[in-house]
């Protein structure tokens, strides 16, 4: 054999290889069938019971004093979550905000009992005071996070987002309801 001479069967190898990556890459999307892997849920999977339906009602009463529209919310909505808020039952409502159509949501979460709520209060507030909670917010974005009863409530709101004080009107109204938990800066 000469120098720079390859074998003959040198170009079989490749050949067999790509042929397989064709092959191969028609499964999935060659067919119409759905894939095997079920879509990522966008909630939890217990859903939230008469505890949340009770914070509700106190969440409308205490907002009664802002001229604002209250209910459930129309489009799927998750804040950054420490690990017990994200197993928990919730449900998510949102205030109708002038300037930021996009916003208001307020979030209520369910646990067995209030110590459980008071628990995942206190690690969510860490959670939201260290650098993988806090990078999930715009710079300058406040909190409003509250326990009543075995629920926890919770309400994110920017005072730069807008000039318009109906979101710190509700972020004051929230605040009258529970036991709040300070967010570390």
């Amino acid at each position: 054999m000469r120098l720079g001479d390859r074998p003959r069967g040198w170009i079989a190898g490749p050949l067999a290889v790509i042929a397989a990556l064709v092959v191969g890459g028609c499964g999935i999307g060659a067919v119409s069938a759905p894939a095997s892997l079920p879509a990522e849920s966008i909630g939890p999977v217990a859903t939230a019971g008469a505890a949340v339906a009770q914070t509700r009602g106190a969440i409308a009463s205490a907002l009664s004093t802002v001229a604002v529209q209250f209910g459930d919310a129309t489009r799927p909505y998750r804040p950054a979550e420490s690990g017990r808020l994200r197993t928990a039952p919730r449900a998510v409502y949102q205030v109708v905000l002038p300037d930021q159509p996009d916003a208001g949501y307020i979030v209520v979460y369910e646990f067995p009992d209030a110590a459980a709520a008071v628990d995942a209060g206190n690690e969510e507030a860490g959670y939201l005071g260290t650098g993988n909670g806090r990078v999930q917010f715009p710079p300058g974005t406040l909190h409003v996070l509250r326990e009543l009863g075995p629920t926890l409530i919770f309400f994110s709101w920017l005072p730069a987002a807008s000039s318009d004080p109906t979101a710190a009107n509700v972020a004051t109204a929230l605040g009258t309801l529970g036991i709040g938990f300070t967010v570390p800066n």
